[in-house]
């Protein structure tokens, strides 16, 4: 699957969301999502080089705690977290 048709697929599983405003919001939204995936893989290799390494995300925020285990949050519980806890933490770093 392309990178574009797997985006196409992610926006069109976002507009059914009634709480995003248009498709400036939804991308928006997205490119968070896909920062928070690389940026962790990058911690990844900063925590192995640096013993003293901190994250500037909190624990909370970071993929590795909510999107990075199968058996983690799915469905509204996954929603909730990320429209009423994980994007307006990021918004006040």
């Amino acid at each position: 699957m392309s990178i574009s048709s797997t985006i196409k697929s992610i926006q069109d599983i976002m507009r059914k969301d009634v709480g995003v405003d248009g498709d400036a919001q939804r991308i928006g939204q997205l490119v968070w999502l896909l920062f928070l995936k690389i940026f962790d893989d990058r911690e990844l290799e900063w925590e192995l080089m640096d013993d003293n390494y901190r994250s500037p995300i909190p624990e909370s925020c970071r993929w590795r705690t909510w999107a990075a285990d199968p058996e983690g949050m799915t469905g509204d519980a996954l929603k909730d977290f990320i429209d009423n806890n994980l994007f307006p933490q990021l918004q006040n770093l």
